[in-house]
C-alpha cells in the first residue's frame, strides 16, 4: 500500500517526460535519442557549447518545433516560455505586455510563440486584470511601473517584466532560454535569483539552457548535449568532480580534450 502511494506521488510530481527526441536540419542530426524526466519543484539545466542543439530542445519542448520523432509529454498544459531577450511589445506599457493574454484571445501562432494559456475577454475585469498583474510584478521585485514602457526600462528590468508575463498564469512548467543573456553580473544573479524563487513559489519544474557558469550553479541538475546526444548528467557539485572527460572538459571551460579533438 506504502509502495503503490510512493508511485502515485512520484508520477504526480513528473511533470516533463521528454522521450527519444530526435531532430535534423536536412542532413544535419541535431538531436539523436534524447531522453529525460523533470520533476515538480526541479531546475534542470541544458548544457553544452555552442550549436550543440540546447535551444533546438528547448523549442520543442515548449512546441516551438517538431521533432522528427520522439515525444514530449507536459502533465500540466499551463506552461510558459521566458526568451532570451525579453521580446516585449515596445508599444505597450508593463501593464498591457503581462496582461496581454488576460486582455485578448491571440491568433493561434502568437500564443504558441508566447506559451501562455489566454484567458478570454470579459472573463475579468479591468480591476481584477491589473491586480494579477500587479501581484506579478511584486512577485518579480517590481512595483508601480506599470504604467511605463520597456524603453523606460533597464535590460535586467525589461527581463523581471518577461518573468512576470510568463507567470501571469500560474504555469506548473516554465522553460527559460539563455535568461541571463547580455545582462551584467549583477542584473544576471538577480535573475537567477527569481528563477529559483518563482519555482519555490509556483512549485514549478523549470528548464534553464544556459552557457552561464554561475546559473547552472543555481540549477537542481544538469545534462549536458554534445553532438546530439546527452554525454552526462548529475548535479551541478557532481559536474566539477566528474573523471567524464566531456564535462571535465566543459566544466573547467577548457580548449583541450575530447570535444576539442572531435571537432578538429
Amino acid at each position: 500500500m506504502a509502495e503503490a502511494l510512493a508511485n502515485q506521488k512520484n508520477s504526480q510530481d513528473l511533470l516533463i517526460q521528454v522521450e527519444n527526441v530526435r531532430k535534423s536540419f536536412g542532413s544535419n542530426l541535431v538531436l539523436n535519442d534524447i531522453s529525460f524526466e523533470v520533476k515538480a519543484h526541479e531546475t534542470l539545466g541544458i548544457i553544452g557549447v555552442s550549436g550543440c542543439g540546447k535551444s533546438t530542445l528547448l523549442r520543442i519542448m515548449s512546441g516551438l518545433e517538431t521533432a522528427d520523432s520522439g515525444d514530449v509529454n507536459l502533465a500540466d498544459p499551463n506552461y510558459s516560455l521566458v526568451f532570451q531577450y525579453s521580446a516585449l511589445f515596445d508599444s505597450l506599457t508593463v501593464l498591457e505586455n503581462v496582461a496581454f493574454s488576460l486582455l485578448e484571445r491571440p491568433d493561434s501562432q502568437y500564443e504558441k510563440a508566447l506559451g501562455v494559456k489566454a484567458i478570454q475577454r470579459g472573463k475579468l475585469s479591468m480591476r481584477q486584470i491589473r491586480d494579477i498583474v500587479s501581484e506579478k510584478l511584486r512577485m518579480v521585485g517590481l512595483e508601480g511601473i506599470e504604467d511605463q514602457y520597456p524603453n523606460e526600462l533597464s535590460g535586467g528590468m525589461q527581463k523581471r517584466v518577461s518573468f512576470a508575463r510568463a507567470i501571469v498564469s500560474n504555469p506548473r512548467i516554465i522553460f527559460y532560454d539563455e535568461p541571463t543573456a547580455g545582462l551584467d553580473p549583477i542584473a544576471s544573479t538577480v535573475i537567477e535569483d527569481y528563477i529559483r524563487k518563482l519555482r519555490n513559489e509556483l512549485n514549478a519544474a523549470s528548464v534553464v539552457v544556459t552557457h552561464q557558469f554561475s546559473t547552472i550553479n543555481r540549477t537542481d541538475r544538469v545534462i549536458l548535449l554534445h553532438e546530439g546526444q546527452i554525454k552526462w548528467t548529475g548535479t551541478p557539485k557532481e559536474l566539477y568532480q566528474t573523471d567524464d572527460p566531456y564535462a571535465s572538459q566543459f566544466a573547467h571551460a577548457s580548449l583541450e580534450g575530447p570535444m576539442a579533438m572531435e571537432q578538429g
